[in-house]
């Protein structure tokens, strides 16, 4: 296997995509804890391009972004648990959906709830619930309905991708005041998160949603001190 290492905030949900990954996979790792400030020195040699974390260290080589995280570990460690789909159109399908994960619900959605105000905030919060939609019917159509899973009957590459926004569902309610109506009109997710909440590598992993919602508001406090 070699020296693994991992650098990582604790309620970053990119990063928890890393060691759910590790975990899934069995693999034995280091992990060092980062702050927001300052980064340290070995954060900044192993990722000088971006200086963010996650990172993976892989006998002394780093491997960022989280996404090509999740792959690399996949080709790494093939003999367990494969995350990615076995056809070359599923692996695209699982991929788009990874991205839209990213560049949309936490782009368009997740990051402004947290980083706004005011319309700007209101227009995330629009955003985050239209992709919710998308995935619940991306959901729906990857499981055939009955699947607990994004790749069917197993946990796979997106279930790693977008579980920890789940965890982070609860700060975003707190930080938009506003209910994310998962159960009611997001049925199939709900159910998908209840299900992936059973996982042994998810429960290690996740911070409970009440510790992740008390981080990501003294953040924000920090962001923009005084009355919202």
């Amino acid at each position: 296997m070699g020296k693994v290492k991992v650098l990582n905030l604790w309620a970053s949900p990119f990063g928890l995509r890393v060691l759910i990954a590790l975990e899934e996979k069995g693999v034995k790792y280091e992990y060092q804890e980062e702050n927001l400030a300052p980064k340290s020195d070995l954060l900044l040699q192993m990722n000088p391009v971006h200086k963010k974390i996650p990172v993976l260290i892989h006998n002394g080589n780093p491997v960022c972004e989280s996404l090509i995280i999740l792959e690399y570990i996949d080709e790494a460690w093939p003999a367990s648990n494969p995350f990615l789909p076995a056809t070359a159109y599923e692996r695209a399908r699982a991929r788009f959906w990874a991205d839209f994960v990213d560049k949309k619900l936490y782009g368009n959605g997740a990051d402004p709830i947290w980083t706004c105000k005011g319309e700007a905030q209101e227009e995330g919060k629009r955003h985050f619930l239209e992709d919710l939609g998308f995935l619940e019917g991306a959901l729906n159509e990857l499981s055939g309905g009955v699947k607990p899973y994004f790749g069917g009957e197993q946990f796979g590459f997106m279930d790693i991708v977008l579980f920890p926004f789940a965890a982070w569902f609860l700060a975003y309610e707190t930080m938009g005041n506003f209910k994310i109506p998962l159960e009611t009109q997001f049925p199939k997710l709900h159910e998908w998160v209840n299900a992936c909440m059973e996982r042994e590598s998810v429960k290690k992993i996740v911070p409970h949603p009440d510790k992740i919602a008390e981080f990501a508001v003294s953040v924000r406090k920090i962001r923009f001190p005084g009355p919202e």
